[in-house]
């Protein structure tokens, strides 16, 4: 699971995301997002890993862990590629490797 930031080029709007699923040790994005305006599918223009604001690393010891993404925003199942028109959404199941 990593963070993306996108872009629709056609709507001009811009997001950003904690749920983007990429192959093990890449940034090779596995599902797309779609666009709340135009409901056009994309990829993430930009992947990083997603940090510790205390302490700036991924896996951190922190006993108070501050990261960039905010854990009380719902997850939006209806624009995401991996859970859109699914039971279950990515924020309430575990993220098991996926085969492809």
């Amino acid at each position: 699971q990593k963070y993306g930031y996108y872009h629709c080029k056609d709507c001009n709007i811009r997001w950003e995301s904690a749920y983007v699923w990429c192959v093990q040790g890449t940034n090779k994005v596995y599902f797309r997002q779609f666009c709340r305006t135009c409901q056009k599918s994309y990829n993430p223009y930009r992947v990083e890993d997603i940090t510790c604001q205390s302490c700036k690393q991924t896996r951190c010891t922190c006993l108070v862990k501050m990261r960039h993404v905010d854990p009380k925003r719902p997850h939006r199942q209806d624009l995401c590629g991996r859970c859109k028109g699914k039971r279950l959404s990515c924020d309430s199941t575990f993220s098991f490797k996926y085969i492809i």
